[in-house]
């Protein structure tokens, strides 16, 4: 049995004819005929009584015709639906973004919207560790990850495209030691207190890592999700804190002290990455394509992530 069978079906009993329902339907009568017959013998009962060139539904003629009628108006519903996904007629897209990328992805996000405004975009403000999390349950398509050693067995799991990425830098009160230095050494922090990031933030493994290899484990003075309240409690003298250099160059410069870590070098690297075995949407497909046109330089090569690549 499928969809046509029981088009044919109900056009042979709503017009009363074999022969008016192959017209209308664009067909010889002999198909009609057999599709009909083919149908009644998938069910193993007549769906019509016939006499002659005339003809009665049975009572499981009827049971058919309703349901018959019920599947086709469903079947042409999926059809319009998924042609709308195809046209990006409809469709939600989530996405797991950091706090820290709005200034970033603000105008990827504009232009999505402007191209494809019937788009519903879902997007969730949360941490790498976080976002791994839904990514692998489905809750999310895309999400922001940051990439560093200690998260490198996730990619065999995981494609990705890169987005950018930014030097961590030492955020201090205007009055401190580092002022005027052009770098600060990791080692040199080993007494202060550091602000730390919201829990499920991947950049918190990425300093403890770092502050490992300096031989120290860092003291935690307080933490927060948003860098705008960090760098709060940084210039009222809370602590000190470690942030990308692109968000340091949005501050005043007369109130923090600004200054390039080293020893080791600390680097913010974010990808938007999606599940490499997932079957992506079409909202989620035309949103990699923008991202990759309007984020990756001219002359970049290749969708994104090599698996295994540093």
């Amino acid at each position: 049995m499928d969809i046509r069978a029981l088009r044919y079906y109900v056009e042979v009993v709503d017009q009363q004819s074999f022969t008016r329902a192959a017209t209308r339907l664009h067909v010889t009568q002999p198909t009609v005929s057999k599709m009909v017959q083919q149908l009644e013998q998938s069910f193993g009962v007549a769906l019509l009584a016939r006499d002659g060139k005339r003809f009665q539904v049975t009572d499981a003629g009827h049971v058919v015709l309703q349901r018959a009628r019920e599947i086709i108006a469903l079947h042409d519903t999926m059809k319009v639906e998924v042609r709308d996904l195809q046209q990006m007629g409809r469709g939600v897209l989530r996405m797991g973004l950091s706090p820290f990328t709005h200034t970033v992805l603000a105008p990827v996000l504009a232009a999505y919207h402007a191209n494809h405004p019937k788009i519903e975009l879902k997007l969730f403000e949360i941490g790498s560790n976080a976002t791994v999390a839904d990514l692998r349950d489905g809750g999310l398509e895309l999400g922001t990850l940051l990439d560093f050693p200690r998260v490198a067995d996730i990619w065999t799991e995981f494609d990705s495209l890169p987005l950018f990425e930014s030097p961590l830098c030492l955020l201090a009160p205007a009055q401190s030691p580092w002022q005027g230095r052009a770098f600060v050494e990791l080692r040199e922090l080993a007494d202060c207190d550091f602000i730390f990031y919201g829990d499920a933030f991947a950049l918190n493994d990425l300093v403890t890592d770092a502050c490992a290899e300096a031989g120290f484990v860092p003291r935690i003075s307080g933490r927060s999700g948003q860098w705008d309240f960090i760098a709060s409690l940084v210039g009222l003298g809370v602590g000190i804190a470690l942030l990308p250099h692109m968000y340091c160059q949005t501050l005043r410069p007369e109130q923090f002290t600004i200054v390039e870590v080293r020893s080791p070098a600390l680097i913010w690297k974010l990808v938007l990455a999606w599940r490499r075995h997932g079957q992506l949407s079409f909202a989620a497909q035309a949103w990699l394509q923008l991202a990759r046109s309007l984020l990756q330089p001219p002359g970049s090569s290749g969708p994104g992530r090599v698996p295994g690549a540093a």
